[in-house]
């Protein structure tokens, strides 16, 4: 993992952890990075980073209303 220096408000310096978290479960959000990854980025675990994502409101599952009438496109031909 690459480590970034990040200028911030002075205003942010006591809530480190929660910045961090912000920011991954953003960045999962936008798809530049995953699950893992972003659960890394916080120093927890894949399956506690749900919490995190659930904290930002951000969904767990990137799924698309496209990615839907795909899939439904897909299985409708069977």
């Amino acid at each position: 993992m690459t480590t970034m220096t990040l200028q911030v408000p002075d205003a942010l310096e006591k809530e480190h952890d929660e910045t961090v978290r912000f920011l991954a479960a953003k960045l999962y959000e936008a798809g530049k990075l995953s699950l893992g990854q972003a659960a890394d980025m916080c120093g927890i675990k894949k399956w506690d980073f749900p919490a995190v994502l659930a904290q930002f409101e951000v969904n767990y599952f990137q799924y698309t209303a496209e990615d839907v009438i795909a899939d439904v496109e897909r299985v409708s031909k069977y």
